[in-house]
């Protein structure tokens, strides 16, 4: 069976610099040749240093951004040649939940407002049937129906995630783009909402493209991860093999970076130096040459491909860690 959603060579630019004062342009390659699948009912994260790019992977999925190459494939439909109308439909079926809940609420909108316009928006049903169905989607976040009267500035951060997240479901969606959905609420209020997300996956098999740079939050909620580097993945697999045992000395650094919540355990942090290189400005080869401790002359000269290094297992290295991979029982 085929992934629900195949990206293929994605590629996004911008332009940066020229303009009224003047200056030359430069072309900032935010989304660089990136490709992943995603299964029905599966999670598969994006990580990485923030300007790496995974944001606007998000948003070019739903052609909220336009790519300027490559293939998006949802179900089978190209969705880089569909119409506008043809993406208003396709929009019932893939939605996003924003990672700030304030900014992404119209404040001047009540929730009953907020949860019917895009019913109404897509003739879903007559007012009675749509007035049934965002109170039953109420009831699937954990809010109460006396929300409905409601304005955004009357609720908490965690509450106001809980109502983007039942604007995203109203439509009963096959695939949600969550770019980092709780990066702005309180760590108690992170657990529940990712455990609302994991328990809305499971009744309604939904499969999600899931943002975010927190790793332990990817660990507990991603099936798989892609880790990101100036607009390319530098590795991918399965989430539990790729935190435990990095073959990219970028992963490692990242995995080494986030906090352990075990105040026994000691990890030894990888060394690494410098910059993240300007985007308009990328350095031959591969581009974490300049930060990596173990690059050789052959990362200086010659980009690395994504590739298989062990089953399930792709790195775009010419030194993969792969003695890490050879010690595990």
């Amino acid at each position: 069976m085929s992934a629900l959603l195949q990206v293929k060579n994605l590629v996004k630019r911008f332009e940066s610099g020229g303009g009224p004062l003047g200056g030359p342009k430069q072309i900032v390659r935010a989304v660089n040749d990136v490709s992943f699948d995603v299964e029905r009912g599966q999670s598969v994260g994006l990580v990485g240093e923030s300007g790496c790019g995974k944001s606007t992977v998000a948003r070019t999925l739903l052609r909220l951004v336009e790519p300027d190459e490559g293939s998006i494939i949802f179900d089978g439909i190209e969705l880089r040649n569909a119409n506008s109308a043809q993406m208003r439909k396709l929009r019932q079926r893939i939605q996003i939940v924003f990672q700030d809940p304030f900014a992404s609420l119209n404040p001047r909108l009540t929730v009953r407002q907020t949860l019917s316009e895009p019913l109404r928006v897509h003739k879903l049903g007559t007012s009675r049937e749509i007035d049934a169905r965002i109170r039953r989607t109420l009831d699937e976040v954990g809010l109460p129906h006396t929300a409905l009267d409601r304005y955004p500035h009357e609720f908490s951060g965690g509450q106001r995630q809980r109502i983007g997240i039942a604007r995203a479901l109203v439509l009963d969606p096959e695939l949600i783009v969550a770019d980092e959905p709780v990066s702005a609420l309180d760590v108690s209020v992170q657990a529940q909402i990712l455990q609302l997300m994991e328990r809305l996956k499971q009744e309604r098999r939904l499969s999600f493209v899931f943002v975010s740079h927190d790793l332990g939050v990817v660990r507990h909620f991603c099936d798989k991860v892609c880790v990101m580097y100036l607009g390319r993945i530098v590795e991918r697999g399965n989430t539990a093999e790729v935190l435990d045992s990095p073959l990219h000395p970028y992963s490692r650094v990242l995995r080494d970076c986030s906090p352990v919540p075990d105040p026994a355990a000691r990890i030894t942090l990888s060394r690494i130096t410098g910059e993240i290189p300007a985007p308009t400005n990328l350095p031959p080869g591969c581009t974490y040459h300049p930060r990596c401790a173990v690059a050789q002359t052959d990362c200086r000269a010659q980009v690395p491909v994504l590739a298989e290094v062990s089953p399930g297992r792709d790195a775009a290295c010419f030194h993969p860690l792969v003695k890490a991979l050879e010690q595990r029982p």
